[in-house]
């Protein structure tokens, strides 16, 4: 009896040692799997930090394309960076979420990055190693190799035989060799990735650092002995020594599309000892303040643009101007515009001095229309040290026409043959010397303004009792602007000039041009329709008056004024009768490089084609866009947190089951601080959610009981119907995880609700806290049980009723994506409640969407219920 009772007691010891040893075993093991779920959930909220980053930075791209204002290459690099950056932190953390699973992503990701480094690397290359290249072999060809500008002036030498200034090219490739040689293009790439292109004296400091750099580099010594010798051989050829006009001629200069009228740098009669350094003046021209806000605002890349440089013989000219071989700004007017002056054209061009105006018919005997001779107390004429000088000019010709009639003649016929030639109008810079040889100093293609101007009838009913405050000067861009005047006398005033404002100014200088994004019209007192700022001004749709007498006295800092410019009157106050025939701004970022960067590298960025988690494509290998690896990595990274428990029992922390007042199945996994205290056994009541977005999107759902299916006619349901047979993405063979339940994953701050109600699939996630740059909204739609054309048109009215709560929505097929960020607390929560009540109440609609007034009663009877959801507690 006693070893009976001894055996018992050994063996109770042992199951109970044993017992207790797999009890701590199982305690163990429990501790590990919350560690390792700590560790999961931990990459799960870093992954959708980077998620909603990626977004973020998707969202400003379409906005870059989708608006009128500009952008340049360092926010197309930060952007793409940022989310390259973003999409690989995704893809770690979901390794990192459930290790080797999907490894196919890295190689997808390295795919499209490649494609978009070799997007964002592509260089146009010459094969030609040439620095210096000779007037007398430059043809159309040459264009890549010395730019528009001197390639055009070797066409008119060597092909239409007119006479240019002798002299020759340093080219595209000295440029780059120039550039390469002193390493500049990475430091000048780092000032501007941090420049903020809106903030004038910030862009200023930069300007002037890039241009000191340029300034103090080295030229290599292959390149200046070139440089040397080209002016040897060409002093040689003219049998004496020369001085020179250096101009710039940079790729894309005096273009079609962009003139860069005065953006640039020139240096005129510099002495040959000096043209090194005069030849990086205008190198380091090229990072002028006037020519990178011009750049920035054409879309123009900047390592796309190499300076080359013009070197010309000086002609000390007795008169010289412009011409355009049509009217800029009335086209249908028919006629040559001249304007000259006595000495050196550049009075005209840059707008500092008065000069004459002739209006000449293009047809034949090219009669002259009307002259205004302008009273010329000075003149720019060549220094006798070096550069050029503004002296008096003789008292007899003050009064008296710079130019003959016969010279006139001579201009017009230049000017009709030069548009003949090159297949458009022309811009015409020109010069008389003493023996009256007449010289084509520079020719671009000139901007129009297309719309024919119209004389208005007088302004009704807001200033019918009133007359223009001011009149008169000359119409340099028609249209109309309306703003407080700032008047701009130095370069300081650029640093405080107020967005908007009308710009108004003495001389109408190139320097000005920066301001013109900015302004809303521009009143010069000096100045003419030929000179660069009016050329710019027309290339960016400002309305203009120039040569208005006295308008720096007249109009005063802060003055409210409209400038009718067609008409040449300045009203004070805001007209809008006025404003409302003006046309809008030229979007010159449209069509540009840089856009078209944009566009190429978004493509492999923003469209989403991965939309059905059960579709036989959701997988690594048909991710063609970095926002489907995110589209991917976000629907599997919840697969795998909520799998976990369920995979490794995890009873602590799997799922429970909601218990409210609906009837359907909710399921409820806490990631982290989602309940109110630890919940015990498989249900979770209401009273202890804590979880923000959840409870605002649970009163969403339950607030307006569903009233069911909506009645349904034949043809709805023949359709439905016929889905339900054909369809087999509606089959449950091939459901998701979720398709039998609905699932809410949540901790305080964060939601995702993962749906699937009968047809239907819906997903909504959310963060909501203190923090409106963290805070988010995202739902995604789609499915439904009728056919395409009635679900499509449910997709429609669902993004209709979104977009009007302030959603951003895109629709790609049947499936709808609508995301709201950075708003306060109170205005997420209420609309997060209404995407409760959609997710709700759309289901079944689509089988009565071909009904229209159906249609219309849910559409006002949802507005009513949502106004009422997100207003009954505010």
């Amino acid at each position: 009896m006693n070893m009976f009772m001894e055996i018992g007691t050994r063996m109770i010891s042992y199951l109970k040692s044993h017992l207790f040893n797999r009890k701590k075993a199982e305690r163990f093991k429990l501790e590990m799997l919350r560690l390792e779920f700590k560790a999961r959930y931990h990459h799960f909220k870093l992954l959708l930090q980077s998620n909603n980053n990626a977004l973020e930075n998707m969202a400003a791209m379409e906005k870059a394309l989708s608006k009128r204002e500009p952008f340049g290459m360092p926010f197309i690099k930060a952007k793409t960076t940022a989310i390259s950056v973003d999409v690989y932190r995704m893809i770690r953390n979901l390794n990192e979420i459930r290790p080797e699973k999907y490894t196919g992503l890295n190689r997808k990701f390295n795919e499209i990055q490649q494609n978009i480094a070799d997007l964002l690397s592509y260089k146009k290359t010459t094969t030609d190693s040439r620095l210096v290249i000779p007037f007398a072999d430059i043809d159309s060809k040459s264009e890549a190799m010395v730019g528009a500008k001197m390639a055009k002036l070797g066409q008119i030498i060597n092909r239409m035989k007119l006479k240019v200034p002798d002299g020759f090219v340093v080219t595209s490739e000295a440029y780059r060799r120039f550039i390469e040689f002193n390493e500049l293009q990475i430091e000048i790439n780092r000032r501007f990735q941090s420049a903020d292109f809106k903030d004038i004296a910030a862009l200023q400091e930069v300007s002037e650092g890039i241009e000191k750099l340029i300034v103090s580099a080295q030229v290599p010594k292959e390149l200046e002995d070139a440089i040397l010798e080209a002016h040897q051989r060409l002093k040689s050829t003219v049998g004496h020594e020369i001085r020179f006009a250096m101009r710039s001629s940079a790729i894309g200069e005096d273009s079609a599309r962009t003139s860069f009228a005065g953006q640039y740098h020139s240096r005129l009669n510099i002495d040959p000892k000096n043209i090194i350094s005069a030849y990086k003046e205008i190198v380091a021209g090229k990072y002028s303040l006037q020519a990178i806000i011009y750049r920035y605002n054409c879309g123009l890349k900047d390592e796309d643009i190499a300076m080359c440089v013009g070197f010309m013989e000086m002609l000390d000219a007795k008169s010289g101007g412009v011409a355009y071989s049509n009217d800029p700004v009335n086209v249908n007017n028919n006629r040559i515009l001249i304007n000259s002056t006595w000495g050196l054209p550049k009075s005209v061009v840059d707008g500092s001095l008065a000069s004459d105006q002739i209006l000449v018919s293009r047809k034949p005997p090219y009669r002259i229309i009307s002259k205004h001779i302008s009273s010329k107390v000075k003149k720019i004429t060549c220094s006798q040290t070096e550069d050029v000088q503004v002296e008096k000019l003789d008292e007899a010709l003050q009064e008296q026409a710079s130019i003959t009639e016969q010279q006139i003649s001579v201009i017009t016929r230049t000017a009709l043959d030069l548009e003949a030639y090159f297949g458009r109008p022309q811009d015409l810079e020109w010069a008389f010397t003493d023996d009256n040889s007449f010289f084509v100093l520079q020719c671009r293609p000139l901007r129009r303004t297309i719309k024919e101007k119209r004389v208005y009838e007088p302004v009704q009913t807001e200033v019918v009792s009133e007359l223009p405050f001011c009149s008169g000067g000359i119409t340099v861009n028609s249209g109309s602007g309306s703003g407080p005047v700032k008047v701009v006398e130095k370069r300081s005033d650029m640093l405080a000039f107020p967005s908007g404002s009308v710009l108004v100014t003495q001389q109408a200088l190139p320097l000005w041009a920066s301001l013109l994004s900015q302004t809303a019209a521009i009143v010069t007192e000096q100045g003419s329709f030929a000179g660069h700022l009016a050329n710019v001004a027309r290339e960016y749709g400002v309305p203009a008056i120039f040569s208005l007498p006295k308008a720096t006295s007249k109009l005063k800092n802060g003055d409210l004024i409209t400038v009718d410019a067609a008409n040449c009157n300045i009203y004070k106050g805001e007209i809008k009768s006025i404003l409302a025939r003006s046309e809008a701004k030229h979007n010159l970022i449209e069509d540009s490089p840089v856009y078209k960067t944009l566009y190429s590298v978004s493509r492999h960025i923003v469209p989403l084609n991965l939309l059905d988690p059960d579709g036989a494509d959701f997988r690594p290998q048909k991710c063609r866009t970095f926002h489907d690896i995110t589209r991917f990595i976000h629907e599997k990274s919840v697969h795998e947190i909520f799998n976990f428990g369920n995979e490794h029992r995890f009873s602590e922390k799997t799922s429970k089951r909601l218990i409210d007042k609906v009837p359907m199945q909710w399921w409820v996994l806490n990631l982290d601080d989602g309940f109110t205290q630890e919940v015990k056994g498989k249900y979770v009541e209401l009273s202890l959610i804590a979880s923000v977005p959840m409870l605002a999107l649970w009163e969403g759902i339950v607030s307006v009981p569903w009233d069911g299916p909506p009645p349904i006619d034949g043809r709805g349901l023949m359709s439905v119907m016929f889905q339900s047979t054909t369809n087999r993405a509606l089959n449950s063979g091939g459901r998701s995880w979720f398709s039998d339940r609905n699932y809410f994953m949540i901790s305080k701050e964060f939601c995702s609700l993962t749906s699937r109600l009968g047809f239907h699939f819906s997903t909504v996630e959310s963060i909501i806290n203190d923090k409106e740059d963290e805070s988010y909204i995202s739902f995604q739609y789609k499915g439904g049980a009728a056919n395409y054309h009635r679900r499509l048109k449910r997709i429609y009215f669902l993004g209709e009723l979104l977009e009007e709560l302030g959603f951003s929505v895109v629709i790609k097929d049947d499936a709808l994506i609508a995301r709201m960020e950075k708003q306060e607390k109170e205005f997420l929560i209420g609309n997060l409640k209404a995407i409760g009540y959609l997710t709700i109440h759309s289901r079944q609609l689509d089988m009565i969407m071909s009904n229209g007034s159906s249609v219309n009663y849910y559409r006002q009877k949802f507005k009513k219920d949502i106004s009422r959801l997100i207003f009954q507690n505010a």
